[in-house]
C-alpha cells in the first residue's frame, strides 16, 4: 500500500470522500507523481514555487471584486490560488466527460422547449408557474427557440463529489458563466510553479478548447473576426479582469452597452471611424440588463433595441439572452421527468435531490424533513431588485401554493476534500469544481480541467469566492504527451492587416490616461519644486505661493501632498483597468506599483517629499517609456499621444503664466526651469545669465525641447493629422484649422512677446482642441459632453 509521505493530512481527513487518500489511508494512483514529486521537494524549493505562481499573477494583474451584502463599497482582491491541483483519474474523466456532454444536450433541448413549443408545460412534465412566475422567462423573446439555432452554446456545470464517489450536478451556469480566463490564469501559474510535473504527468491541455470555440464564433460572424465582441457590464463586474483577458487571448473586441447602438435591425459598434457591424457578441452581461427598452427599464449598461437586431436574425448572441432561465433551482425538482421527455433516458450524472414548494406533497415533504433540508430561492433575484428575506425567512410550514411557489428545499450536499497546503501544511478542504463546455458544429466539446474551488473552512457545505473561498488549478492527467496547439495561426501565407476598429470608449480612456498619467507628472514635478525649495530652507516668498496655487488646482494641498499625489495616480490607474484588452499587463503593472508606492509614502508620516518625487517621476519615466516602446502605434497610441501633448502643452503654459505673471517673483525663473526639467539644456544653449526671454524661448517657443508648449503642439498636430478621416487634400475642419493656427502662432512668436495674455490663448486653445477632439471621435451621442475632470 502506497502511503502519503504527509502522515498528518491522513490524521485530518474525516469520515468523507477524500480526493487524494482512498479510504485505506494509499494515496490514490493518479495523485501518486503529485504526491511523490511535493513529499520529495524541501520545504525551502516547495514554497519558492508556491511564490513563483503567485508572483505570476500578482504581476498579470489577476484579481476579482468582493462585494459584501448591504455594502456599496468594492475591494478588489488578487486571485488566490491554492495549491497543489486538483488530479482528477483520467479513467473517471472520460465517463464524467460523456456525462457533461449529455447534460449540456438535455439543457439545449429544455431551452429550446421553453422558448419554442413549450410541450413540456402543455403535457404537465413542468409545471407552468416554473416559466410564469420567473423573472428569467424573457417574454419578449419567447418564441426565439422556434428557428431551431441552439440558444446555448458555452456553459459551465458546477459538480461536488457526494459520499458515494459519484460526481453529482450542484448546478448549471447558463446566464454568462464566469471562470473560463481565471481556469486559463491558474493554468499559466501552476505550469510554472511545475512545470517539470506538468510534462511528466502529460497534463491535458485547454487551448484546444478554446481554439474550437473561437472557430465557432468565427463561423457565426461569417469569416469575420473584427464583427465579433464581448459584452462586458464594465470593470466594476466582479469578474472584470476575465473579461478583458478573454478579449485579448481569443482576439475579440471587448464592449460595453454604450459601444453598442441598433440602426434599425442591426447593431453596430461606435468606433472612431463610425459606426462599423457587429455580427456576433459573447454575452457576459446578465440578460435583463441588456435592453432597457424592452427588458429592465432601470439598465444604464444596456444598449436600447439590442433585442430587436436579435430577433432579426442580424446578431447572434452566446449565449442568447433567458438562457439564464436553465438556473432555476426549481427545475432541479424536475429532472428525471424532463430527461426522459427530452432525450428519453436518465441522466448520467446525477443531480442534488431537490423539492419545489409549490407542489402540495412536496411541501409536505419538506415540512415534515425541515431539519435535513436546506432552503433556496426557486428562480434568479430579478433585475433592479433589492436582496430580499432569506429562503428560510419567507418558508413556513402552512404556506400556500401562491408563496410556495418561490422555494424550493434541497439535499444538503457533503462535499469530498481535496489537498491543499496552509501554512506550509497539507490539509484536506471541501472542494467543489466548475467544468466548461462550448458547442459547435460537430457537437458539444469539454474543456479538459477547468478550475476548482477551495473552501476556507474544514467543515463548509458550499464554497464560494465571494465568501473566502480559493481556487486550484484542475489536471486531468494523459496517456501520451499532448499536442502542442496555440490559438496563433500557423499558416505560411500571411498578409499584415490594418488592426480592427477602435470603440469610442476605447479611444476616450485612451486619451484620458494620456491626460491623467502627465497630470501626475505635473502635480509631481511641481511638488518637488516646492518641497526643494523648503528642503534648502529658502525664505517663504510670493513663489512659494504661487507654486502652493498651481498645487490646489490640481488638488494637491501643501500638507498633503501625499495624498493629491495619490488621488491622480489612482485616477490613472482606474482609466488604464478599463482598457485592459488593449494596453500593455507592464503599463498597468507601473501605474499600479505607483500607486503603492505612494500609499506606503503616506502610511510614513516622515517620509520625504523630494526622494517620493523622485521616485514618482521615475515610475511615470518608465510607464512612457513602456507606451513608447511596447504599446502598437497606431489609432489608439495616438489617441493616448493626444491626451499626454494637450495635458502637457496645457500645464506648461498654465505653470508659466502663473510663475511669470506680472513682476515675476525672485526664483521664477529657475522655478521654470526645474518645472521644465531644462536645467542643463539652458546652460547648452544659452551662454547668458538668467534672463525672462532666454527662459521663455526654451520652456515655451523652442521646438527641440519636449517639454516645452511648442514641442507639444507640433507633436499634437502630427497626431492628429493621423486621426482617422483627417485629409490633408481636403478643406480642414474647426480641429485642424485650430491646431494649425496655434503651431503657426507659436513658430513665428518672438520671445518678448509672450506674456501671461500670450500663454493664456495658448492653454485655452489647447482646452478648445481637446473638446474638438472629443466632440468629433469620442461622445457617446451628440451634443454629449466628457464627464472628466479638468484641473480648476
Amino acid at each position: 500500500m502506497s502511503r502519503s509521505p504527509f502522515p498528518r493530512y491522513a490524521s485530518l481527513v474525516g469520515t468523507g470522500r477524500d480526493e487524494m487518500l482512498a479510504a485505506d489511508g494509499s494515496v490514490r494512483p493518479h495523485y501518486r507523481p503529485l504526491v511523490d514529486a511535493l513529499g520529495a521537494m524541501p520545504a525551502p524549493e516547495r514554497e519558492a514555487r508556491f511564490r513563483s505562481a503567485s508572483q505570476y499573477l500578482s504581476e498579470a494583474g489577476v484579481h476579482h471584486r468582493i462585494y459584501r451584502p448591504g455594502d456599496a463599497d468594492e475591494e478588489e482582491r488578487e486571485w488566490p490560488l491554492s495549491q497543489p491541483p486538483l488530479v482528477v483519474d483520467p479513467a473517471e474523466w472520460a465517463g464524467l466527460a460523456s456525462g457533461l456532454v449529455q447534460r449540456a444536450e438535455f439543457l439545449e433541448r429544455l431551452l429550446g422547449d421553453i422558448y419554442g413549443e413549450r410541450k413540456l408545460v402543455r403535457e404537465g412534465v413542468l409545471p407552468g408557474p416554473i416559466l410564469g412566475s420567473n423573472p428569467e422567462f424573457l417574454r419578449p423573446l419567447a418564441d426565439q427557440g422556434r428557428a431551431g439555432e441552439p440558444l446555448i452554446r458555452f456553459i459551465a456545470v458546477d459538480l461536488g463529489r457526494g459520499p458515494d464517489g459519484r460526481w453529482w450536478v450542484l448546478g448549471d451556469r447558463t446566464q454568462a458563466p464566469s471562470g473560463a480566463g481565471f481556469a486559463l490564469e491558474n493554468r499559466v501559474a501552476t505550469s510554472k510553479a511545475f512545470p517539470d510535473l506538468a510534462r511528466q504527468m502529460n497534463v491535458e491541455r485547454m487551448a484546444a478548447f478554446f481554439h474550437r470555440f473561437r472557430e465557432m464564433l468565427n463561423g457565426l460572424a461569417g469569416g469575420d473576426m473584427s464583427g465579433i465582441g464581448l459584452l462586458t457590464p464594465g470593470p466594476h463586474n466582479e469578474t472584470y479582469f476575465e473579461h478583458a483577458y478573454l478579449a485579448r487571448y481569443l482576439g475579440l473586441l471587448l464592449l460595453e452597452g454604450g459601444d453598442l447602438v441598433v440602426h434599425r435591425d442591426r447593431a453596430d459598434v461606435r468606433t472612431v471611424d463610425g459606426f462599423q457591424p457587429i455580427r456576433v457578441l459573447w454575452r457576459r452581461l446578465d440578460a435583463e440588463f441588456c435592453d432597457p427598452l424592452e427588458l429592465f427599464g432601470g439598465s444604464r449598461i444596456g444598449t436600447p433595441g439590442l433585442l430587436r437586431a436579435i430577433r432579426s436574425g442580424a446578431l447572434a448572441v452566446i449565449n442568447a439572452p433567458g438562457s439564464g432561465i436553465l438556473e432555476s433551482r426549481a427545475l432541479m425538482a424536475f429532472q428525471k421527468p424532463l430527461a426522459r421527455a427530452l432525450i428519453g433516458e436518465e441522466l448520467a450524472l446525477p443531480t442534488i435531490a431537490t423539492w419545489w414548494c409549490g407542489q402540495e406533497s412536496e411541501r409536505r415533504f419538506v415540512a415534515a424533513n425541515r431539519e435535513r433540508l436546506q432552503l433556496a430561492s426557486a428562480f434568479p433575484p430579478a433585475a433592479g431588485t433589492q436582496p430580499g428575506p432569506t429562503a428560510d425567512a419567507l418558508y413556513r410550514p402552512d404556506m400556500p401554493a401562491s408563496e410556495g411557489i418561490g422555494l424550493v428545499a434541497e439535499e444538503i450536499a457533503a462535499l469530498s476534500t481535496a489537498p491543499v497546503f496552509i501554512d506550509g501544511e497539507l490539509e484536506p478542504r471541501p472542494v467543489t469544481w466548475r467544468v466548461f463546455l462550448s458547442r459547435d458544429e460537430a457537437g458539444w466539446h469539454v474543456m479538459p480541467g477547468g478550475f476548482a474551488r477551495i473552501a476556507d473552512s474544514r467543515d463548509a457545505r458550499a464554497v464560494s469566492m465571494q465568501a473566502g473561498g480559493r481556487s486550484a488549478d484542475v489536471w486531468i492527467p494523459s496517456g501520451e504527451a499532448p499536442r502542442p496547439i496555440t490559438l496563433l495561426p500557423r499558416d505560411s501565407r500571411f498578409l499584415r492587416r490594418v488592426p480592427g476598429a477602435l470603440p469610442a470608449r476605447a479611444a476616450d480612456n485612451l486619451f484620458w490616461l494620456g491626460r491623467y498619467a502627465e497630470r501626475c507628472e505635473v502635480a509631481t514635478r511641481l511638488v518637488r519644486l516646492h518641497a526643494g525649495r523648503q528642503g534648502e530652507l529658502l525664505p517663504t516668498g510670493e513663489i512659494d505661493a504661487r507654486v502652493e496655487a498651481l498645487l490646489a488646482g490640481l488638488g494637491v494641498a501643501p500638507a498633503a501632498m501625499a495624498k493629491g499625489l495619490l488621488a491622480l495616480a489612482r485616477r490613472a490607474a482606474d482609466t488604464a483597468s478599463r482598457i485592459r484588452d488593449r494596453f500593455s499587463p507592464d503599463g498597468w503593472r507601473t501605474l499600479d506599483e505607483l500607486v503603492a508606492l505612494i500609499q506606503d509614502a503616506q502610511a510614513d508620516e516622515g517620509h520625504d517629499t523630494v526622494a517620493l518625487a523622485n521616485q514618482i517621476l521615475t515610475r511615470l519615466s518608465g510607464f512612457t517609456g513602456l507606451v513608447r516602446e511596447n504599446m502598437y502605434q497606431f489609432a489608439g497610441w495616438r489617441f493616448m499621444q493626444c491626451g499626454r501633448r494637450i495635458e502637457r502643452g496645457r500645464m506648461s503654459a498654465h505653470v508659466a503664466s502663473v510663475l511669470l505673471a506680472g513682476d515675476a517673483p525672485e526664483g521664477a525663473l529657475e522655478g521654470l526651469l526645474e518645472f521644465t526639467d531644462s536645467r542643463v539644456t539652458y546652460r547648452r544653449r544659452y551662454s547668458v545669465e538668467l534672463s525672462r526671454e532666454t527662459v521663455v524661448d526654451l520652456t515655451v517657443l523652442d521646438p527641440l525641447n519636449p517639454r516645452s508648449v511648442a514641442f507639444q503642439v507640433n507633436s499634437l498636430a502630427d497626431r492628429l493629422a493621423e486621426l482617422p478621416g483627417m485629409h490633408a487634400a481636403e478643406s480642414p475642419d474647426l480641429l485642424s484649422r485650430r491646431i494649425a493656427r496655434l503651431k503657426v502662432r507659436l513658430q513665428t512668436a518672438d520671445a518678448s512677446e509672450i506674456d501671461t495674455a500670450f500663454l493664456d490663448r495658448a492653454e485655452g486653445d489647447l482646452g478648445l482642441i481637446s473638446d474638438l477632439l472629443t466632440e468629433r471621435y469620442l461622445l457617446s451621442s451628440p451634443g454629449a459632453r466628457p464627464d472628466r475632470a479638468a484641473p480648476e
